[in-house]
């Protein structure tokens, strides 16, 4: 029997339960999870090899639609189970925020998969609110649209319109000032509109993904001004509007302690507008809910959290129900945004290695650092009698006694540093390095390891049955420093792989749960672009798969274009520097226009 060698990147841990490694050593994706029969499997390396038969080139995003009904089933399964077994008297009713991910298969399976739940979508800009629009006119009519972020009056006068045409559409205002905003464009199209107010709660997340939350967060209302905006619409006449409270304190919350917390202080926010009136009825907690990227389920970093779905339901059905029920206060419907929880396991970038270089080693050898020591340490005796003059005296104002320590404390230091030093460089011996240049951009695929060191699982999705012998970092094709990937999960600098095949077979990596927020954050740099989007759907019950090209890759061509250059000009300015060069053959005809309508990229081997 081989050995799996997928323990070598935790893929029990982060991947449960949706990836695993089979017999054969390649990357299995269990579509329905634990549920998953084994020949509904789905071998990742069939899915690109089915993906490059249909000639397209490196690198791939693979979408896989089962999963992501999956895990939007689980969430409201977790939902459904806490709220039964806690006696909680309301429901669950989940949106998700399109700008985790604004691509319009993503946006509308998840309409899809969610009309039995009323599932609906939250929406951040005016172009958000269109496709959101958009993707619900399929969805159930009692789906909330939910409308945050800054409101001009083409925002809100849209989101009224949309509640005109029978969308649930709720405002959630942010700002005192968008009270008015509101009222005008209600007087002038004759809509009354349902609201929602941001709370922006004092407790805190912390990490990266908290700076949203607390009393010095950029987003909400603290307590006295939500108060003050409920007591201006009952001037108005419009408190009957009020029917939501929003807050969100983050991503990636790590604890259920603090998910607690939250919904415990936004509950009571909540209860008090009830007592002032307000009809009220949905609690709105926001995304936070996050995924484990290491595998280690201890919520001790922005990589981790130390619960699962059901974990997270609980908490927060019990903070809501405790609260309502010392409130004497009906049970809110419970809304929440989960993003980054939903879309991140179902989507997964593939690139291949076109070359693997051996990096130079360390400029300090071994010798030269025991040397040093040697030079450092001197002979033992000499030391022994430099400490004891040092501490001999007791008088505390020897000035010279106490340099004299503060000298052999420094040396100790470095002695230290250099001892250490030694025993890594010792302990790594006839291990080299290898920088592996990839088939993508790390600036437009996974914008945020480099602008936010996210850490993302990244493995070979094949050859797991054979021990992977080199250390290697990912160099991309940018011609950028920033360009390589050398921090991997479990805080490592490099990545266990294998050596490439002198035959020139293609090795594949994957970079895992990426499926949140990338692609809308992936930059033009070098002019790179996206990639080839692909859908892998099962054929049904009893097994099997097809895929399906959903998005081909921005060609040269069209990356030019975002930054304002005319293709056709350009191809029209080159032919005529050619002519007048006497040099403008039809292979070199082919050739300058086929770079420009072919994806950027290098072509990797299928």
């Amino acid at each position: 029997m081989s050995t799996n060698y997928g323990y070598l990147y935790n893929i029990a841990g982060w991947g449960d339960p949706y990836f695993t490694v089979d017999s054969s050593g390649n990357v299995s994706v269990k579509i329905h999870g634990v549920e998953t029969k084994p020949e509904q499997e789905i071998d990742l390396l069939a899915a690109v090899k089915k993906a490059t038969e249909k000639n397209l080139q490196f690198p791939l995003i693979l979408r896989f639609p089962d999963v992501l009904k999956h895990r939007l089933d689980s969430l409201n399964t977790a939902f459904a189970n806490a709220i039964k077994y806690t006696g909680y008297t309301s429901h669950y009713q989940g949106v998700f925020p399109v700008k985790v991910n604004q691509n319009k298969h993503v946006v509308d399976d998840l309409v899809g998969f969610g009309k039995v739940y009323n599932f609906g979508l939250e929406a951040g800009s005016k172009p958000e609110l269109l496709l959101a629009m958009n993707s619900l006119i399929n969805g159930s009519p009692k789906a909330y649209l939910v409308c945050n972020g800054y409101k001009d009056m083409d925002y809100v006068s849209l989101a009224l319109v949309a509640r005109s045409i029978n969308f649930n559409t709720i405002i959630v205002l942010e700002l005192e000032e968008e009270v008015d905003t509101v009222v005008r464009a209600s007087r002038e199209l004759g809509v009354r509109p349902i609201l929602g107010i941001r709370a922006r709660l004092l407790t805190t997340n912390p990490g990266h993904f908290g700076s949203t939350s607390g009393k010095h967060g950029k987003f909400g209302l603290l307590e006295a001004q939500i108060y003050a905006v409920a007591e201006k619409l009952k001037q108005l006449g419009m408190l009957d509007c009020l029917k939501l409270l929003h807050f969100h304190i983050g991503s990636q919350i790590p604890t259920t302690s603090i998910i607690s917390s939250a919904v415990r202080e936004a509950t009571g926010y909540y209860c008090h507008l009830v007592k002032m009136g307000a009809p009220m009825g949905t609690l709105d907690i926001g995304g936070g809910l996050g995924i484990d990227y290491d595998g280690t389920r201890s919520g001790s970093s922005d990589m981790s959290v130390a619960y699962g779905l059901e974990e997270y339901a609980s908490a927060v059905v019990q903070a809501a129900k405790l609260v309502c029920n010392q409130n004497g206060v009906a049970h809110p419907v419970l809304c929440s945004e989960s993003g980054r929880a939903l879309v991140s396991h179902h989507s997964i970038l593939i690139y291949d290695a076109l070359v693997a270089v051996e990096e130079p080693s360390d400029s300090v050898t071994s010798d030269e650092l025991i040397s040093r020591l040697d030079e450092l340490v001197g002979n033992p005796t000499t030391l022994h009698a430099n400490i004891k003059s040092a501490v001999q005296s007791e008088d505390g104002n020897n000035n010279a006694s106490l340099a004299h320590a503060d000298q052999l404390n420094k040396h100790g230091i470095e002695i230290f540093k250099l001892s250490r030093r030694l025993a890594k460089q010792l302990e790594a011996a006839g291990d080299s390095t290898y920088a592996y240049h990839a088939n993508l951009s790390v600036f437009s695929l996974t914008p945020d390891f480099w602008g936010i060191k996210q850490l993302f699982p990244i493995l070979p999705i094949h050859r797991l049955n054979e021990e992977p012998k080199q250390k290697g970092t990912l160099i991309d094709l940018t011609c950028d420093s920033d360009g390589k990937i050398d921090k991997f999960i479990g805080g490592a600098q490099t990545l266990p792989l294998h050596a490439l095949e002198q035959n020139g077979g293609g090795y594949y990596i994957g970079t895992f749960l990426a499926g949140a927020y990338q692609e809308a954050l992936g930059s033009k740099h070098n002019l790179f672009g996206g990639p080839n989007l692909v859908r892998v759907e099962s054929a049904g019950g009893f097994g099997g798969f097809r895929v399906v090209v959903v998005g081909a890759g921005p060609t040269a061509a069209d990356q030019l274009k975002v930054m304002h250059h005319d293709p056709d000009e350009m191809m029209q300015a080159i032919a005529k520097r050619a002519e007048a060069a006497g040099h403008w053959t039809p292979t070199e005809q082919k050739i300058v226009k086929s770079v420009f309508y072919t994806m950027p990229y290098l072509f990797g081997e299928a």
